[in-house]
């Protein structure tokens, strides 16, 4: 017998599993931002978070393998490919440092408009010493890959000490500025100390 084809059936192909994969992510990190916020960050356990959003305990470690601090941060993968591009996709004329700095301008909470949402989420970040202890490592993490694709855009040694020192003040920003009342004016004070300080690059 011949089967008759729904025209509506869509095939489970890889467009589609990427959506259910995203909609599953998206699913655990409202339930676990839901739980922080009602009970507490320290309070919550991961098979909690699993319940809530319907999945399973293995489903929420195959998508956040680093655990609670992960579903609200994230991990650092993106971090440092969004850095790296940036320092290397600038347009010409703007210096390393111009480019780091509308970087950060458009993350977080130096973004314009960052939304109801994600200032709940920077909220309990700030005020859970484990999240915001997470969150200056993911940024930290970043620094070697940071301060080799400063030195290739600069033609300065890849092992410049310098250069790593600034990384690490450039990494230490999100952390230091991010979390007090005026987050974009501490961003621009940082930066304007960190030119004066390295104007070559």
């Amino acid at each position: 017998m011949t089967r008759i084809s729904n025209a509506t059936e869509e095939p489970d192909g890889p467009g589609r599993r990427e959506r259910k994969k995203a909609a599953t992510r998206q699913a655990l990190s409202d339930a676990a931002l839901r739980l922080f916020l009602e009970k507490g960050f320290d309070r919550v356990k991961v098979a909690e978070i699993a319940a809530a959003a319907d999945t399973a305990l293995t489903t929420l470690f195959a998508h956040f393998p680093g655990g609670k601090e992960a579903i609200v941060l994230e991990d650092g993968a993106e971090r440092e490919a969004a850095l790296t591009a940036a320092v290397r996709g600038r347009a010409g004329g703007v210096s390393v440092l111009e480019a780091l700095r509308a970087f950060f301008a458009g993350r977080g909470p130096f973004a314009p408009d960052p939304g109801p949402e994600f200032l709940l989420k920077v909220r309990l970040v700030v005020a859970t010493p484990a999240l915001r202890a997470y969150a200056r490592q993911m940024w930290t993490g970043c620094e070697e890959a940071l301060a080799r694709v400063m030195a290739e855009e600069c033609g300065r040694p890849a092992d410049e000490l310098s250069l790593r020192i600034l990384a690490r003040y450039v990494l230490e920003i999100p952390d230091l500025a991010g979390s007090g009342p005026d987050p974009r004016r501490a961003l621009d004070l940082a930066f304007d100390h960190l030119e004066r300080g390295w104007p070559g690059v």
